[in-house]
């Protein structure tokens, strides 16, 4: 058996399953498994959110080992259960090393994309609805929903720009918050507070939060504390962004 290309095969596996949005635990435990059925006593992953590395010692006793770096990413359920399945079935079938990275690149060729005007749809669609949960007229609603879409073009702007999270974040928050006070001045929106929170849902950091508490409860500390960590400074730039926008606002409008 080559075992460099199992290292090879178990480490994308893990990249694309962090990459994805995976719990850490879940992709350590899923490199871990894949190393067992190819016949490794003893695998050895260790994971945290912004590295990988996959290090086992060979039946003739060399030790190999492989990091992989992670860079900022987001959540793709499809994605990621896509993954899952196939990680399964490779435990389970256990074929030949070519083959498996064979199935690996097609399932990473299967990743569904998105046009800019598909996901600027949805951050319109999102904010618009979060602001009627929230108890907001149809005109705040629709007002939320013009906020969404400043937070998607801005967020794809800062993003190409490769502008890090706490910024993108408190940017897209000031300004949503800015334009949520102008259309109440201008009297298309009723509340600027309900349009104000409907858009800035687009922003929160819930799933990197759920994970983290799960991350910590499954024992993994390190990731989930890092996790708990990013999670609050997104919380913290999109406050900043917001207070700084409200105070604009009753400066110069009252608003």
């Amino acid at each position: 058996m080559d075992y460099s290309e199992l290292l090879t095969v178990a480490a994308d596996l893990g990249y694309a399953l962090l990459r994805s949005g995976a719990e850490i635990y879940r992709v350590e435990e899923a490199i871990e498994r894949l190393l067992r059925a190819y016949g490794i006593a003893q695998p050895a992953p260790f994971v945290i959110p912004n590295c990988i590395i996959v290090s086992f010692v060979t039946p003739h006793g060399e030790a190999m080992t492989q990091v992989r770096r992670m860079p900022s990413h987001g959540t793709d359920i499809d994605q990621l259960e896509r993954y899952y399945d196939l990680g399964r079935r490779l435990c389970r079938e256990v074929p030949p090393l070519e083959e498996a990275h064979r199935q690996l690149e097609e399932v990473r060729r299967q990743c569904r994309t998105y046009s800019f005007p598909v996901l600027l749809c949805a951050y319109f669609t999102v904010t618009l609805f979060f602001a009627l949960f929230f108890g907001g007229t149809a005109r705040d609603a629709l007002a939320a929903g013009i906020c969404g879409l400043t937070i998607g073009l801005v967020l794809t702007l800062m993003t190409r720009l490769h502008a890090n999270l706490f910024f993108k974040s408190m940017l897209c928050s000031a300004l949503s918050a800015l334009l949520a006070c102008t259309l109440t001045w201008l009297g298309l929106a009723q509340h600027s507070e309900l349009v104000i929170i409907g858009a800035l849902m687009a922003l929160v950091p819930g799933i990197i939060f759920t994970n983290a508490i799960r991350d910590v409860i499954a024992g993994d500390m390190v990731a989930g504390l890092t996790k708990i960590a990013d999670a609050l400074l997104t919380g913290v730039s999109v406050a900043l962004g917001t207070g700084f926008a409200l105070s604009l606002a009753r400066l110069f409008w009252g608003v």
